[in-house]
């Protein structure tokens, strides 16, 4: 029994002193144990256990290898080119030029003819043709990335309490800032509207204006901005109260039909006959009472040209409206207004918005007052809209009597607030779209509508 004791005992000192000299053969030149590798995986490491927390020391070393992919901002792609080389501020601060020194701006969302126009994403021929336009492209994406980038911060701070001059000032001041305003090259498109429930369109404070935005308040925040004279025609509304919500989503969505049936060939009335069909399928209960949300009818998305905001065509947002169709190479504002009202508007409060017309010729003007004001919008607005506090800014005073008689001579167009019913409640959305050779392209389109 005893020599088997001592038998046992020799063969386990000779197995450990064998394991030993097994270690020993693997060291490396330095010193350090070389891992052996599996048979059937070379690649993967032996894994070690660390004592402090049990975890093996290569899933350690994976786990922070493991980085949660980031969702990219709309129009941006893998192509070092369209990536910022800096971070935006805030507030916004920094021109966007300089986020992205390549000089090429985010495309926005593209979106692929339907039908007959298929063909168009393949062709050759229509690629080139984009290729050729590619400067224009490049200006009016510049203006989108200022709008993206203003409104995002303007949503971040607009407040029940704010009074409308200063957030609009605010607002206007970032786009001159950011689009490195310089003259009639670059910088804002119109005035700011920011009408307020049953104002559709064209209000914006002029200067002493003591309004304030209420919690009850549903805001149409309407801005545009332009490179080259290329425009940016974009808008959403903004309610705090959650009882707006479906009137918000009704002129959304109906915004996004519009968008979806547009396109090359397309009859305007066809995209208007969409649009109502959405909008009047919503309804809205404000304060225990039920109404069904109307498109407002002589109201109307419109074509968009060099420094003219409204080119011509009209697109409608009911049924029955022009036989005309959409072209390619069109520019396109595609809003949308849903009213709790009677879907029509009239021009009502005390006018803010201007602008020349457009295909205004020479008229003789007697009143030097009169000259020396249109010299001074030639000079800062052209063509395009402008209000009372532009002029206030660039140091016109005492101009309202010059003014008048400019649109009476047919020189200046007056844009009065449109106004739906009193006590009613209108919503808005609206993108710019352009109708590419080889796709439609929302140009505006961003990560918030």
């Amino acid at each position: 029994m005893v020599g088997s004791e001592s038998e046992i005992v020799e063969e386990a000192f000779s197995n450990l002193k064998e394991l030993h000299v097994g270690e020993q053969e693997i060291q490396d030149n330095n010193g350090q144990a070389c891992k052996p590798q599996s048979p059937l995986q070379d690649d993967e490491e032996e894994t070690q256990v660390d004592g402090s927390d049990g975890l093996p020391e290569a899933a350690k070393k994976k786990k922070k290898k493991r980085t949660k992919k980031k969702k990219e901002p709309i129009g941006q792609t893998d192509s070092p080119s369209l990536r910022q080389s800096a971070t935006q501020t805030n507030p916004p601060s920094i021109p966007v030029d300089e986020l992205f020194p390549s000089g090429d701006f985010p495309e926005g969302e593209i979106q692929q003819y339907k039908d007959d126009n298929l063909w168009r994403s393949t062709s050759e021929e229509k690629r080139e043709l984009e290729r050729l336009e590619k400067p224009i492209y490049n200006s009016v994406r510049r203006a989108a990335e200022v709008h993206r980038q203003v409104r995002k911060y303007m949503r971040s701070i607009i407040k029940p309490g704010m009074l409308m001059i200063d957030m609009c000032e605010t607002l206007e001041n970032m786009v001159r800032k950011l689009i490195k305003e310089n003259g009639l090259d670059a910088g804002i498109a119109f005035p700011t509207g920011c009408s307020l429930n049953w104002v559709a369109a064209h209000w914006t404070p002029n200067s002493g204006d003591k309004t304030v935005l209420q919690y009850d308040d549903v805001m149409k925040l309407d801005f545009g901005t332009q490179v080259d004279g290329h425009i940016i025609d974009c808008a959403f509304t903004v309610a705090f109260n959650p009882m707006f919500d479906p009137l918000l989503e009704a002129s959304r969505e109906a915004t996004n039909t519009g968008i979806k049936e547009s396109g090359i060939d397309v009859r305007l009335c066809d995209v208007g006959a969409a649009i109502q069909e959405v909008m009047e399928s919503y309804e809205v209960e404000i304060n225990g009472k039920v109404f069904q949300v109307k498109s407002i009818r002589n109201l109307n998305g419109h074509s968009i040209g060099p420094y003219q905001i409204h080119a011509g065509k009209s697109v409608p947002i009911v049924k029955g409206g022009e036989q005309t169709k959409m072209e390619e190479g069109e520019f396109f504002a595609i809003e949308t207004f849903g009213s709790t009202g009677k879907g029509y508007v009239r021009e009502d409060l005390e006018c803010s918005h201007y602008m020349k017309n457009f295909d205004a010729g020479h008229v003789p003007l007697r009143l030097p007052r009169a000259k020396q004001l249109l010299g001074t919008i030639n000079k800062h607005f052209s063509t395009l809209a402008f209000c009372r506090r532009y002029l206030d800014r660039v140091g016109e005073t005492k101009y309202l009597m010059a003014l008048k008689n400019l649109c009476d001579a047919g020189i200046v167009q007056p844009y009065p607030p449109l106004c739906d019913v009193k006590g009613s409640y209108v919503s808005q959305f609206e993108h710019t779209i352009l109708l590419r050779p080889t796709s439609k392209e929302v140009i505006s389109r961003g990560d918030d509508y």
